[in-house]
């Protein structure tokens, strides 16, 4: 089984309310927001995007989420190395993550499966 292609964007930000008024001025949606400074936001049928605010002492990030559609029926493979087998997130879904030739961490997630 194959991936069905990008899932999400995974964005760190030391102010989640900037992020969120730029990316709603850009004409993203807020679909929620947690208690704990971020939220996801859609912008139709694309990719979702995810902001979450890190401390300012920490450099901020991106990650891209690659969509699995069954983490039983998921087989890397060569040329892929997995870096982290797939775990249970906060979030209701399974994430693990794989590193590509480049030395770039990818995160694959598939739904929970409960």
């Amino acid at each position: 089984m194959k991936s069905d292609g990008v899932e999400a964007l995974y964005l760190e930000t030391h102010n989640w309310g900037k992020a969120a008024q730029f990316f709603r001025a850009l004409g993203f949606e807020l679909d929620f927001e947690t208690d704990h400074n971020s939220g996801l936001l859609r912008n139709g049928d694309g990719a979702y995007l995810f902001v979450a605010e890190v401390p300012e002492d920490r450099p901020t990030g991106m990650q891209v989420v690659i969509k699995v559609p069954a983490e039983d029926t998921f087989d890397a493979g060569a040329p892929v190395e997995v870096v982290s087998p797939f775990e249970d997130t906060h979030f209701g879904t399974r994430e693990m993550s794989v590193r590509d030739p480049d030395g770039r961490t990818w995160i694959l997630q598939a739904p929970s499966g409960k």
